[in-house]
């Protein structure tokens, strides 16, 4: 059973029964995503984050989609990372290259993976220059509304604490309004020290997916997406209103405490 609808106006919720199905969803709407763009602009300029969702997007190394995406035309960057070695277990880049990039003819020099042997601090800086750079070159489109850029697509996870990117609850890093690309030394999860896209960036991408799953994170998902009050505290996960399109991708669990999980 597929399940999908409006959502309020925290976008569009898919809720699907297994992880096979939800991974064939994702899949669709990148490789759908990735051929609007490359027919627009020539480019598909997208943005990952780490854990399970380099895993659930593993579809697009089989067919058809391996032969059917123009992976020439696909530029990747991080909307977080984790400053540790790009061959470290923690490293985001190392997951993506491992599950995803290894697999694909992506071309190399269109991978944008920080700096890891400078400090937090100034891979951010480094970061965000490189950024800047495509935004001039129009690798990466500008934002409408801002001088931000527009990434075609910024795919998210969310932890248990409603966490997305490195945008932790409470932290100092949700104020940033100037940085496209700031940086945390005191990460409440382990490796503490991490580079994030800032929450102007992520609201500033066409497209905005954020793939959630298992019944840990369903609270979570709860205080993201539903009417929920002004009295309850606002959840990074819920701070993600994009100019362009939000979609959730979630499984059955983590769909299990919405209030119209059924909805549309």
């Amino acid at each position: 059973m597929s399940l999908s609808g409006a959502h309020n106006d925290r976008g569009e919720v898919k809720v699907r029964d297994s992880l096979d199905d939800l991974s064939t969803e994702l899949a669709d709407y990148i490789a759908e995503l990735s051929e609007a763009s490359v027919k627009e602009r020539g480019v598909f300029a997208i943005a990952l984050s780490g854990g399970s969702l380099v895993s659930l997007m593993g579809k697009l190394c089989e067919a058809p989609y391996n032969k059917t995406v123009d992976w020439s035309k696909w530029y990747i960057f991080w909307a977080d990372e984790r400053v540790v070695a790009k061959n470290h277990t923690d490293s985001n880049y190392k997951l993506a290259k491992d599950g995803l990039l290894s697999k694909v003819p992506i071309v190399p020099s269109h991978v944008h993976s920080i700096n890891d042997s400078v400090s937090a601090e100034e891979a951010a800086d480094e970061y965000e220059f490189a950024i800047r750079q495509l935004v001039k070159t129009r690798v990466v489109s500008v934002s409408d509304n801002s001088d931000c850029p527009k990434f075609d697509l910024i795919l998210l996870g969310m932890g248990p604490d409603g966490h997305v990117a490195s945008l932790f609850p409470n932290h100092s890093v949700l104020n940033e309004k100037d940085e496209w690309v700031t940086f945390i030394t005191d990460s409440p999860k382990p490796p503490p020290e991490r580079i994030t896209f800032t929450l102007p960036v992520i609201n500033s991408a066409s497209n905005v997916a954020v793939v959630v799953t298992g019944d840990s994170k369903a609270e979570a998902v709860h205080l993201a997406i539903d009417d929920v009050g002004p009295d309850c505290p606002s959840l990074p996960a819920r701070m993600v209103q994009p100019n362009g399109k939000l979609v959730w991708f979630l499984d059955k669990p983590a769909a299990s405490k919405l209030d119209h999980p059924h909805q549309g």
